[in-house]
């Protein structure tokens, strides 16, 4: 049976919206009404069980983390992610790298950067062959902010994954590892005639 499953998440799910504000639950979980696997039938294919099941654990890991950041470092996700990009890169990235490598808007960036050229986090400045593009780097004070940053996500990232055995931890990687290649190689249109 092919029935429509609404996967419209809830607005406080919506990666700009929880960008934007913090979530004013803290604790890692989804309520009933918001988790997407809440909303499988038991007719719904295992492959969108599969998805769901992504979904929902990609929710409470980020879900945790924003909270954490928040919590410890009075920050969000997308600044973290933002000067891990830049930390990556100590000669600095152009803008429009920053928003190719964010996945966001150009505008979103700009935001960002404004906010941590404000607090003296990062700099920004004229590239020498084109001096309409903009140049952020991470200044002495924001690498030793990341870098604290840094150590304790990775704590966190440890003790989210430290449930599973190292063994389950390396399989799941390999078979992430294989969707993940299945969704990056040449498209293939798998379609099925109706018998």
């Amino acid at each position: 049976m092919n029935r429509r499953l609404d996967l419209l998440a809830p607005p406080d799910a919506h990666p700009e919206a929880r960008s934007a504000a913090p979530a004013a639950n803290t604790s890692a979980t989804i309520p009933a009404t918001h988790d997407p696997e809440s909303r499988l039938a038991d007719d719904h294919h295992d492959s969108l069980r599969l998805w769901l099941r992504l979904f929902t654990c990609t929710l409470l890991i980020e879900k945790r983390i924003r909270t954490q950041l928040r919590e410890r470092f009075a920050t969000t996700l997308p600044r973290f992610d933002l000067m891990a990009q830049l930390e990556r890169h100590p000669d600095g990235l152009r803008m429009g790298e920053l928003s190719q490598r964010l996945m966001v808007t150009g505008g979103n960036v700009t935001g960002l950067v404004d906010q941590l050229v404000a607090e003296g986090l990062v700099t920004r400045t004229p590239t020498a062959r084109d001096r309409r593009a903009l140049m952020v780097k991470l200044t002495a004070r924001g690498k030793e902010a990341f870098d604290a940053m840094a150590d304790e996500h990775e704590r966190w990232i440890e003790a989210i994954f430290g449930g599973l055995a190292p063994s389950e931890r390396g399989r799941l990687q390999e078979l992430l590892g294989g969707l993940k290649r299945s969704l990056t190689g040449p498209t293939t249109e798998r379609t099925t005639e109706p018998t």
